[in-house]
């Protein structure tokens, strides 16, 4: 496997970007709810940037979705990037 902070970058943002188009938000929308300009959520979905554990729980809060599922979800995807190696 490569290197585990990029690949977990990477599904941060898969993550995000799943939940939000969900949801029917925008970049824009959710940039809003959680008081950061839309960049920044761009960078993050595309695993340029990575959002620290607090950033992580205000976009949950946008999202209105507990960090605890978020992780859930980011870790299972992790757990299948493992095994597909």
């Amino acid at each position: 496997m490569s290197d585990p902070s990029n690949i977990i970058k990477q599904i941060i943002g898969k993550t995000l970007k799943a939940i939000r188009l969900k949801q029917g938000l925008s970049q824009e929308d959710l940039a809003h709810e959680c008081d950061v300009d839309r960049s920044y959520i761009s960078m993050i979905e595309v695993g340029r940037n990575e959002p620290s554990v607090t950033k992580i729980f205000e976009l949950c809060k946008g999202l209105k979705i507990k960090p605890s599922d978020f992780f859930k979800l980011v870790e299972g995807e992790y757990e299948k990037a493992r095994k597909n190696g």
